[in-house]
């Protein structure tokens, strides 16, 4: 395998939010019980049978964790054992073979290796983003489990996901459902995504970064900020909550923040309802996940009511400490809690 050291052609200190095709990807393949060792691919297409249950029936699942260039030049992945833990129990939601913590780790750490020319320097606010994912793969046509899966992992160059990185976004509630109550919407599957395409582009459309789904039983409650978790910070600015239920993606940053508020804030860090109707009682709010990083919420549109958080440019005390806390971790600045950061 030949890894290039060359400075890529594009500018990795202003990206955004989107695909490059970089030099190699990590590809493993199952079939008669057990996953193969993996190996390293420049080729970035796919071929599958037509029958493969990825395509018609959803067997599929991925992840999104990312890589960071540290002051002293070393790379941090951050918390990558909980991304693997989390496949796993989406694999297990779609009757696929899980994959082992010790095979995704390993995994991300060769494709961050091969890569690393297209990792964003330290001070840029960038990182390398990468993309496991399982697919049920093999001739096939009923609706059952697929004979065969594909493991891959591969990586892209980014930014911040929405524009203008740490900076107040506008959301809108959605009549929309991301997932059913009792379905997947635990599990990082793509037939969510699909789901929230529609919604997605329904806020956009009416200038608002992302559609606010609201608890798929009643109604009632805040979920999830587009395809990222929701928090709110008390008037007191001494308790953290973010939402919690069976249909909801519970995200590696939303886990971090929990423990960061507590412990590294002093707060009442808690999972617990957000109704709709209770925006009033909250000082601060935010939507944060991998992609999203912390993005605070300015303002949410729920029919004809506008509530405001922040202004264009204010951003809450508290979803600023946690913001730092947070970067300053991933990108080596501030101690890590033991098991946090594992070193490529």
């Amino acid at each position: 395998m030949h890894i290039r050291t060359d400075a890529p052609d594009l500018d990795l200190n202003n990206l955004g939010f989107a695909y490059v095709n970089t030099d190699w990807r990590y590809r493993a393949h199952w079939k008669g019980g057990a996953w193969d060792a993996g190996t390293m691919t420049e080729d970035n297409t796919l071929r599958i049978a037509e029958g493969a249950t990825s395509l018609h029936y959803g067997q599929q699942c991925f992840e999104g964790l990312k890589a960071y260039r540290c002051k002293d030049g070393s790379i941090n992945l951050f918390r990558p054992d909980e991304n693997a833990k989390r496949m796993a129990r989406s694999c297990e939601r779609l009757l696929m073979p899980e994959v082992s913590e010790a095979q995704f780790i390993d995994a991300c750490k060769q494709v961050v290796k091969a890569n690393e020319r297209f990792l964003p320097p330290y001070g840029s606010g960038g990182s390398l983003y990468l993309r496991p994912f399982v697919i049920g793969v093999g001739d096939n046509i009923g609706i059952r489990t697929a004979p065969e899966f594909i493991f891959s992992v591969f990586c892209v160059p980014v930014g911040p996901y929405f524009k203008g990185g740490l900076k107040p976004q506008n959301f809108v509630t959605t009549p929309y459902d991301r997932a059913a109550p009792q379905g997947t919407g635990a599990a990082k599957v793509g037939g969510n995504y699909a789901a929230s395409l529609m919604p997605g582009m329904e806020a956009k459309g009416k200038h608002f970064a992302d559609a606010i789904y609201l608890d798929p039983a009643t109604h009632t409650k805040i979920e999830e900020v587009g395809a990222a978790n929701l928090f709110v910070i008390s008037k007191d600015g001494k308790r953290f909550v973010t939402p919690r239920s069976p249909s909801i993606l519970a995200s590696i940053t939303k886990l971090s923040l929990l423990w960061l508020a507590q412990h590294r804030l002093g707060l009442e860090a808690i999972e617990g309802d957000v109704p709709i109707a209770s925006l009033a009682d909250w000082a601060e709010a935010g939507a944060c996940g991998t992609a999203a990083v912390i993005t605070p919420i300015g303002g949410i549109q729920h029919g004809e009511h506008f509530h405001i958080f922040h202004s264009e440019t204010d951003i809450g005390p508290v979803t600023r400490k946690l913001y730092d806390e947070l970067v300053g971790i991933q990108y080596g600045d501030r101690e890590a809690p033991a098991g946090w950061v594992v070193k490529v």
